[in-house]
């Protein structure tokens, strides 16, 4: 009975010690990191881990060309889409997928599978996939020590880059998104309601380049609740001179710098001063 109550108690001991090392928190060798970009509609999520080179030779060598790539570390990279995303021209539906790529001294698989949590590509399944196109690397001119994932030339809200770096290479892939169409449905059922959308939508018929005549009413209902509202005779100038009416552009402008400069509000004291000098050229 003394032995079995030994035995029990070293059996204790061990259980105690695994249950401490579960629980015990250390970096991990490659860090793990989130990151989100709105888009269109929509936004585009992305959790991975991002291993470094620690000067060794990775693409084509440790992670060696044909063979099917986490493009990460530990578990596959996810990506979540909360709206429809053209990549390189083909349509992506809203989900969650993994994200892997098949690495080429000049070209690239890129691979979004419908199974996005998995450890690594070790159980990977091609007939799950629901996107695979092939795209050409770009040599980086410097070394990248970490893999980054990264959203670049975000110079609309319908289109950007997706890009993924890492030692020498270079891969990006165009995004297109087509929301117009359903943005300006949705701004004409609002008008139709009491809480009218005068300002957004003035704003995005002014970045959209639709009808500056209708963009102007809309800004002007804003104005006559805001009379002195510095950030709304900004924008009514911008659509003014936008539309063609230069001396109304310059009116407004000034009468929104002298209202920025009595609070004083720096940004739009510039903004002002920067219609101001547009419209005079």
């Amino acid at each position: 009975m003394k032995l079995a109550g030994f035995y029990l108690i070293a059996l204790l001991s061990v259980c105690q010690l695994n249950s401490h090392a579960q629980d015990l928190k250390i970096p991990d060798p490659s860090s793990g990191q989130r990151i989100e970009q709105d888009f269109g509609l929509g936004t585009i999520s992305i959790s991975y881990n991002r291993p470094n080179v620690k000067g060794r030779k990775i693409l084509g060598s440790i992670e060696p060309y044909g063979i099917v790539w986490r493009t990460g570390a530990n578990g596959a990279t996810k990506i979540r889409l909360t709206d429809s995303v053209k990549i390189e021209g083909h349509w992506l539906a809203p989900g969650r997928y993994a994200f892997f790529t098949i690495p080429g001294a000049t070209e690239y698989t890129v691979i979004f599978n419908n199974v996005p949590d998995q450890w690594g590509a070790y159980a990977y399944d091609s007939t799950k996939d629901a996107l695979r196109f092939k795209i050409k690397p770009v040599k980086l001119d410097k070394k990248l020590e970490t893999l980054t994932y990264q959203f670049a030339n975000v110079i609309t809200d319908q289109q950007c880059d997706f890009q993924v770096a890492w030692e020498n290479t270079l891969l990006s892939m165009h995004l297109e998104t087509d929301v117009d169409a359903r943005v300006m449905a949705n701004i004409a059922q609002a008008m139709q309601g009491d809480n009218k959308p005068y300002y957004k939508a003035a704003i995005y018929y002014y970045n959209h380049s639709k009808d500056m005549k209708q963009a102007l009413a809309w800004i002007e209902e804003v104005e006559k609740k805001q009379p002195d509202a510095y950030n709304v005779k900004y924008w009514k100038a911008k659509i003014q001179l936008k539309g063609g009416d230069k001396q109304g552009a310059i009116k407004t402008a000034n009468e929104g710098l002298k209202q920025a400069q009595a609070e004083p509000n720096v940004e739009y004291i510039r903004m002002n001063t920067e219609v101001i000098e547009a419209a005079g050229k």
